[in-house]
């Protein structure tokens, strides 16, 4: 008797994909960049969304002689408590992604060790390792103690160009990220393959890369802001 649960992926609109990450992903936003969302179901009930997006670099595909068009980042993995192995929703939401974006060649992802993420999701599907990013400045507001990306002060966004004039910056850090990438045809993979490294291990233990919280139960609200189902398992 199968008793795995009966999984669908379809389409997200946004209010559903800012559903989803506000109550089920540790950043409670959703990304700023265009996005593609990709939502998920389990035995009929919505349990969160798989989101693509530009990233934040635009030059990342020249290290592997690509276009721009043929990269995306795998920028939000927002899920409710769910039996489906994360890796396996992941798997379909990027077959899915595939069949309707045929020109897509590499998808990266980044796993952040400063939230106890090592990415063992990636890992668990296959992914290549491509090491530690290179580090990137963010400050930390004297007032609030926000840390903000640099990008974002120099940009003026939220109002971070005034706060800085107004209350200057205490400290500057800097930070790195675990680098993942998924090779989506058989010439990339061989480009990519050379690159491979030793998957980093756990640092602390975390229920899982994907969410802050999964114990909150997918709503009723989002689900009718979704197209019809159609990607089964």
């Amino acid at each position: 008797m199968n008793s795995r649960p009966d999984l669908k992926i379809d389409w997200a609109s946004a209010e559903a994909a800012r559903y989803a990450c506000e109550k089920w992903h540790y950043s409670k936003c959703v990304p700023v960049f265009k996005c593609v969302r990709v939502g998920v179901w389990e035995n009929e009930k919505f349990i969160g969304v798989v989101i693509f997006s530009n990233g934040a670099a635009p030059q990342s595909h020249c290290p592997y002689g690509i276009q721009r068009t043929e990269i995306c980042e795998l920028t939000r993995v927002a899920l409710a408590s769910h039996v489906t192995p994360v890796t396996r929703i992941i798997s379909i939401a990027l077959r899915f992604l595939r069949r309707n974006s045929p020109r897509l060649k590499l998808i990266v992802s980044y796993a952040d060790p400063e939230k106890g993420h090592h990415g063992g999701i990636y890992a668990g599907g296959g992914w290549v390792y491509a090491g530690r990013t290179s580090s990137c400045e963010q400050f930390e507001w004297t007032k609030t103690g926000e840390r903000v990306h640099t990008k974002t002060i120099r940009t003026g966004r939220r109002g971070y160009a005034t706060q800085l004039k107004e209350n200057g910056v205490i400290r500057s850090v800097k930070v790195w990220k675990h680098k993942y990438l998924m090779p989506l045809d058989d010439e990339m993979r061989r480009k990519i393959e050379p690159l491979r490294k030793p998957y980093p291990k756990r640092v602390r233990s975390v229920d899982s890369d994907t969410s802050a919280n999964h114990a909150e139960e997918g709503g009723a609200n989002p689900t009718r802001t979704l197209l019809k189902k159609r990607g089964d398992a």
